[in-house]
């Protein structure tokens, strides 16, 4: 299998929010990398990791950070592919990686989602796949399909739920 998107996080402490992403890809049957690389420890990997990306079949590229949250900005400085950058809680509630990773220069674009948002990363990236591939369209409107579905269904179970001022 080659893999389409490449999963980046800064360390494997932000595995517990990105394996969002990789469980999303799975249901879509997405083929994807995961990897643990570091803007500050490692940055020749790092480098070599996005410069090689497109090479590799890759489409899209989610990177993760905390903190000073470099990564997601380093990455797109090394690569023509859209990058998605997924702030992760540390400090300051995780207002330090969003804005590090969403104020970047003219020419250097991230695609930001909300902080620990890995899963709106992957949902992102099928779309961002889907629109050369008619296939993984239908997948996408699916699984939007199915969200729909869901809430409709938790709103009804809602209505089973009973209490004295409570009126539907």
């Amino acid at each position: 299998m080659q893999p389409l998107v490449s999963i980046i996080m800064g360390s494997t402490s932000d595995l517990g929010v990105m394996e969002r992403a990789a469980a999303f890809f799975n249901e879509m049957e997405i083929p994807f990398e995961m990897h643990a690389i570091s803007a500050h420890r490692t940055p020749e990997l790092v480098e070599v990791h996005a410069k090689n990306a497109r090479d590799r079949g890759i489409k899209v590229i989610i990177a993760g950070a905390g903190m000073a949250a470099h990564l997601p900005g380093v990455i797109a400085s090394l690569t023509p592919l859209p990058v998605i950058g997924v702030p992760i809680k540390s400090g300051f509630e995780g207002l330090d990686a969003l804005l590090a990773i969403v104020q970047m220069p003219p020419g250097v674009p991230v695609a930001t989602v909300a902080v620990n948002g890995a899963l709106n990363a992957g949902i992102l990236a099928a779309q961002m796949i889907a629109t050369g591939d008619e296939a993984m369209m239908k997948k996408v409107i699916e699984y939007k399909e199915n969200l729909k579905i869901k809430i409709t269904k938790a709103s009804e179970e809602l209505k089973e739920l009973r209490f004295k001022f409570k009126t539907n």
